[in-house]
Parts: structure tokens; C-alpha cells; sequence
């Protein structure tokens, strides 16, 4: 379908040049597949679309042994793989003379030794002036060791107005639970300030969802009806197509609720939630999602039963793909109790949301690949148009697609040409590549960037990782309470287990199909 909404013709501004500084990324699982597959090619977009500085160095840290041409063969075959845009030989070339490698062990105090002196070779050599920007893509049991070598070796300078800067970026998951999401901030707080820390969630970095709050403070028709009186639910939704394939043990130890909930899923019922903060300063943005965070109401007792959901799924094929059951996955327990489905009804208890459900839900082996928010609203009275009780019409909703194509559609009633009064629902839509004509930026290559202006805005603070994980915690808890036992199954390639759809119906509702 053709996009039924088009860019006016007023221009967006140019971009500026680079306000990025001059600056040294150190990458410790430098070796790894999410340096590959995600970081290079996002500096390498940042690069091609002059956003990175002049002056930087990349120095990749892991275990393999290699030097530093055979590291940018490695990462060159990422970029060629997965960059947004194709790779241009001279570009390439020249962004390659900035990427180096270092061979080392998390926990080894001679690493950290190299690493500063190889650091400041590297300042040397490019003018750099000292801003280091350190990524932790190791898991969070190597976080540890990395914080107190950093700061035994002198590289993690601390918090100044004035340059040089020093800043880390922790990936999730940021603990297993809320005492692992304390210590793990307790070890990062001890060597940085947490302006310093940066908690990244990619799905904060996806053009959908940093226009959800355009869409809400940036057009007047929504502020008004956004709250309990006009809007009859949410459903926040993260279905995923494959199974757990190569993840299989990590996935075994985490779980739906945890993978997908504690952060992707809570950080967009945040942005849908929240009040409208005052300025774009960060701290006034978290400050408005944390609200929403202390809003949420536990999931406890018996709205345990009523509330959550949980499955895995059993053998069977998606698209002709064969798909085994969970349980016979590779790494995983035969006798596993970790769900790869979650479906949770949720509450925000204060005046905006009163009464208001939010339903999410998240799983593996579903049918497709796609992300949304779906903000429906309450139904006319059952008069004039909506008068036929055996055929009422269909409410607004107002749907920000995530993924597989970012963008919006609103679904309204209009009537159908002719001599006879008929009515049909109708979807106006808009998708950003239709309507801007170029593939959005990949949300790394946003927050690469905004780390490295020091814009927190996307990055989860202390406390809201913390009240997420008390949350989440709850639940878990709960379910542990209940014992082990046998989880529901659902069939690969159908939208989860009957429990889940029930969940919903008793409320008078049904999921929406994606």
C-alpha cells in the first residue's frame, strides 16, 4: 500500500558538521560478534555521513590472538555484510587506518597496562586528547575486573568540566535480577560517575521510537486524548520469528521476561506513559520515565494467576523451517522451566492511566519478526455510525511500528463512495523510507553518536535500571514461589500459547494480529 501521508514541502535542516571531539573508542570484546555485526558498521555509517570526528581511534580488545590487519579484514567483512550502506573502497581505506587490536584477558592487570600504553601510542599518533569512550560487550561477570583495571591502570579519568572526558557504555543485560543490577551499578559507580556511565538499549536508538515522543509533544491533536477518559488499552508487542538457535544457554539462564521485558518492553511503556517533561535536558526525560516506573503497580498474589503469562514452544516449522521443541534445544535443561513467552496485563497507577491496561507481550518462534506500540482508543457511543450492534465499528488505533518497516498508521472510519451509507475502517499510513526517501540510521549508529556528545537522554539511568529490576524481580519471585513445573506450549509460527489470548478476552479484548 502506498504511504497516504507525504512529507510537506518544507526541508529538514541540513546535517551539521560533526560536534563530536576528537576521541579514542576502546571496545572490550572487540573480537565479538556485536562488534562485527553492529559497532564497526555504525562507525563506519558515522564516518560516510560525516558525523564522525576528524581524529579517532578504534582499538578492539579480546582473547584471539591477531594483528591489526587481520582484525580489519575480520571487520571488514561485517561492514561489507551489514552496513546500511555499501562499502566504498577509499572510504573504507581510510577508515580502516584508525581500527587496531589488542590480544588480553578481562582479568589479567598486564592487559590494562598494554591498554594505556597502546592507548596513548594511539593518542600520540592521531593527536588525540584523551577522551576515552570504553564498550563493555563482555558479560556482566568480566564487568568487574574490567572497572577496577581501568582504574588501576590510570584510563578512566574521573568526572571533570573540562576535557579530557572518560565515559563507559555498559550492554545489557545489566544484571540477572535486582541484587545483581545493584552490584554490577555498585562496581560501575565505584570508577564513574554515572554521567559517566552510559546503559544502552538499541531499541531506544530505533527511529520509531524516538519519534514517539515527537508524535505525542509535537502535535496537538494527541496530548488531549492520550489518558484514560479516550484510550481504552495498550499493547506493546516484540515477537521474534526464530527460535534461540545459537543463544541457547544464555537464553536458558534468561528467559522472555527478562531478555525483552526488564528493558526493551518497559522503556517503550515508559515513553507512552510518561508525562511530558518540561525541556529534552536528559535528566528531565529519565526523570519523567522514572515516574512512570514508580507508577507501575507489582504484580503480586493472585494477579499473579490473572496477570502473567508464561510458555515454550514445542516442535513444529515455521515457513517450512523445521523448529525443534525448546526443551530439545542444544544447552538447554530437558526438564527447563524458562519460558520463551511472556504475555503480562499491566497497571500505571496514577490519574493520566487509571483503569487503563497495558498489554505486553514478547516470544520466540512466532510468525514474524516485528515490533509495535499500539495505542487504542475507546469506542463512539452506539449511536449514528455505530448504531448496528451486530456490526459495530471498529475503534481508533494508532499504531508506531518498530520493526520490520518503522513508521505510523493511524485507523480511522470513513465512508465508502456511492449512494449507500456504508462505512469501512481505513489505515493512514506513513513509513519513513517511503516518505523521506533513504533508510533510517541504525540505532547504534545514534547512540555511538550520542555517547559520544554526551547526550544521556537514550541511555537508562541508575535508578530506573534498578526500579525495572524491582519489578520485574517480583514476578519472578512469584513464579518461583508457584515451583517447577510444566510450562504451556504453543506451536511454532502461531502468536503463543491459548492461555495468553485468554488473558486478554476475559477483558473483552483480543491481540492484535501483526
Amino acid at each position: 500500500m502506498s504511504p497516504v501521508v507525504k512529507k510537506l514541502d518544507a526541508k529538514p535542516a541540513p546535517e551539521s558538521p560533526s560536534p563530536t571531539e576528537p576521541c579514542t573508542l576502546v571496545i572490550f570484546g572487540g573480537s565479538g560478534d556485536l562488534a562485527r555485526r553492529r559497532l564497526i558498521p555504525a562507525l563506519y555509517n558515522l564516518l560516510l555521513d560525516g558525523l564522525l570526528p576528524e581524529k579517532f581511534a578504534v582499538l578492539g580488545l579480546g582473547r584471539r590472538r591477531m594483528s591489526d590487519e587481520e582484525y580489519r579484514s575480520s571487520l571488514r567483512e561485517g561492514v561489507e555484510k551489514f552496513s546500511r550502506q555499501a562499502l566504498d573502497e577509499a572510504k573504507w581505506a581510510s577508515f580502516a587506518e584508525h581500527l587496531f587490536y589488542l590480544a588480553g584477558e578481562n582479568d589479567a592487570p598486564d592487559t590494562f597496562t598494554a591498554l594505556r600504553r597502546r592507548a596513548e601510542e594511539l593518542e600520540r599518533t592521531f593527536d588525540l586528547p584523551g577522551n576515552r569512550i570504553f564498550y563493555l560487550s563482555i558479560p556482566p561477570s568480566s564487568f568487574t575486573a574490567v572497572c577496577e583495571g581501568l582504574a588501576q591502570a590510570g584510563l578512566a579519568t574521573p568526572l571533570s568540566k573540562a576535557p579530557p572526558y572518560s565515559r563507559i557504555i555498559v550492554e545489557k543485560p545489566v544484571g540477572r535480577d535486582l541484587n545483581s543490577a545493584k552490584e554490577i551499578n555498585a562496581v560501575t559507580g565505584r570508577v564513574f560517575d554515572e554521567s559517566q556511565i552510559f546503559r544502552i538499549d538499541h531499541y531506544l536508538g530505533k527511529e520509531t521510537v524516538q519519534n514517539l515522543m515527537v508524535v505525542r509533544f509535537a502535535n496537538s491533536i494527541f496530548e488531549p486524548v492520550w489518558n484514560h477518559k479516550y484510550i481504552d488499552h495498550v499493547q506493546i508487542t516484540v515477537s521474534e520469528a526464530e527460535g534461540v538457535g545459537t543463544r541457547a544457554s544464555y537464553y536458558e539462564e534468561a528467559g522472555a521476561l527478562r531478555d525483552m521485558v526488564q528493558n526493551h518492553i518497559l522503556q517503550l511503556l515508559c515513553l507512552v506513559a510518561m508525562e511530558p517533561p518540561y525541556s529534552l535536558d536528559p535528566d528531565v526525560v529519565r526523570n519523567a520515565k522514572m515516574e512512570v516506573l514508580r507508577c507501575l503497580r507489582p504484580i503480586v498474589g493472585d494477579d499473579l494467576k490473572r496477570c502473567t503469562v508464561r510458555a515454550q514452544y514445542a516442535a513444529g516449522t515455521i515457513q517450512g523451517r523445521a523448529v525443534p521443541d525448546y526443551r530439545r534445544e542444544k544447552g538447554v535443561n530437558p526438564n527447563s522451566t524458562t519460558e520463551t513467552y511472556v504475555a503480562l496485563k499491566c497497571f500505571v497507577e496514577n490519574w493520566r492511566w487509571s483503569g487503563v491496561p497495558f498489554y505486553l507481550r514478547t516470544g520466540k518462534a512466532l510468525p514474524s519478526r516485528a515490533s509495535e506500540v499500539a495505542v487504542q482508543f475507546k469506542e463512539i457511543p452506539r449511536i449514528l455510525f455505530n448504531a448496528d450492534v451486530q456490526q459495530p465499528q471498529p475503534p481508533n488505533v494508532l499504531t508506531l511500528r518498530i520493526q520490520p518497516e518503522e513508521g505510523l498508521s493511524l485507523r480511522i472510519v470513513s465512508r465508502v463512495p456511492g449512494t449507500r451509507e456504508q462505512t469501512v475502517p481505513v489505515e493512514m499510513e506513513f513509513r519513513y523510507g517511503e516518505v523521506f526517501g533513504q533508510a533510517s540510521p541504525e540505532a547504534y549508529e545514534r547512540l555511538l553518536l550520542d555517547v559520544m556528545t554526551g547526550d544521556a537522554s537514550r541511555f537508562m539511568r541508575r535508578d530506573a535500571v534498578e526500579a525495572s529490576w524491582a519489578w520485574i524481580t517480583t514476578i519472578l519471585e512469584g513464579w518461583q514461589q508457584q515451583g517447577s513445573r510444566r510450562l504451556p506450549e504453543y506451536r511454532p509460527g502461531t502468536w503463543g500459547p491459548a492461555e495468553a489470548d485468554r488473558l486478554i478476552e476475559e477483558d473483552g479484548r483480543l491481540w492484535r494480529t501483526l
